[in-house]
């Protein structure tokens, strides 16, 4: 620091000094010589502005606020550094800083010193800053399997302190199901598969809302099983339907042998949750028995049904679950097992 720099710091240490000791502030405490006046605490939302006010009249020879022990203005002069501090142009009566953007650090006590008659008095406002809720960290979204335990997490952060809850949506609208940061499941079951919203609010603004998706895996169920009476010569088709995670894959089966999709005048369609068996021409040799066989990684399952004719005694289901042969079980259980391996 060279010798004018350092002249000029202690001229403003000096100058500062001098102020203080003519509002009769100490260094690090708020005015309190003469008359002093405590007014309400200002609350503002962080982000916004806050404007502190200080009644003067034409008595007034000095003026001056003042944060802890920062000089902010004394007078028309502007003395912070922060440039979202500044003064306003109000009514003569009234000497007024706003303060633009607040944020965490601006919170504390302020003070307007005020000379009249070489009597100082002083103004003390406490600002309080609140600060909306917000969602910090969240657990990500899961994939287990059926049977696990599940653990998830949600902090948030704000104040005044806000609370948190957890929201699971389902077809019926959204159920609470717990109040803090933690959501514990134990033998999760697919039901409980969907999305979990944590939701923090303070009412200091909208509540902040971020969502984690659970997924849940199990085996194929096959919920539909079904064919219709077809004359010989016409087209015929079989359905089977199996709600799994990870989708289930379809395949057909006559006995023991595995039906392909376009050999022998059939069409085989896999849509989603859906196999579709159809035969173009149905001939006497097409009707029987046969296997719709549903798989995923994680299990088998299989149900039977019946091609007939118009005039054939069927069961009203058109099917019934069954096992599978020996052979056709040991093919299945085969083919699982490469399956796992992806």
């Amino acid at each position: 620091m060279g010798i004018t720099g350092y002249f000029e710091l202690q001229w403003k240490c000096l100058v500062v000094v001098a102020l203080r000791l003519l509002f009769l502030v100490p260094a690090g405490v708020p005015a309190r010589s003469g008359d002093s006046y405590l007014k309400d605490n200002i609350t503002v939302r962080q982000g916004d502005s806050a404007v502190l006010k200080c009644s003067v009249d034409n008595k007034v020879s000095r003026v001056a606020w003042l944060n802890r022990t920062t000089i902010l203005f004394t007078g028309n002069e502007k003395w912070s550094l922060d440039p979202r501090v500044v003064l306003l142009n109000t009514a003569v009566t009234e000497y007024s800083i706003k303060i633009q953007n607040v944020n965490l650090y601006d919170e504390g006590p302020y003070v307007c010193s005020i000379l009249t008659n070489k009597k100082p008095e002083s103004t003390k406002v406490h600002l309080i800053v609140q600060v909306p809720a917000r969602i910090v960290n969240i657990s990500t979204d899961v994939s287990v399997n059926e049977g696990s335990n599940v653990s998830l997490v949600c902090l948030a952060i704000g104040r005044p302190e806000p609370t948190i809850l957890w929201k699971f949506r389902t077809s019926k609208g959204n159920r609470i199901i717990t109040e803090g940061e933690y959501v514990e499941m134990t033998g999760i079951t697919k039901d409980m598969s969907g999305a979990y919203d944590c939701i923090t609010s303070n009412d200091i603004s909208p509540p902040d809302v971020r969502t984690v998706q659970v997924t849940v895996n199990y085996p194929p169920v096959i919920s539909r099983a079904q064919s219709t009476g077809t004359a010989v010569g016409q087209k015929g088709v079989m359905w089977c339907e199996a709600s799994a995670v990870p989708l289930a894959d379809f395949q057909w089966y006559k006995g023991e042998r595995r039906l392909l999709n376009g050999f022998n005048g059939v069409k085989i369609e896999n849509k989603g949750k859906q196999s579709m068996l159809t035969f173009f021409n149905v001939s006497e040799e097409d009707y029987g028995n046969y296997t719709c066989v549903a798989m995923n990684t994680l299990g088998i399952t299989n149900a039977s049904i019946i091609l007939y004719g118009p005039g054939a005694i069927h069961d009203m289901n058109n099917a019934a679950l069954s096992p599978t042969s020996s052979f056709l079980l040991l093919t299945l259980v085969l083919t699982l097992s490469v399956l796992s391996k992806f």
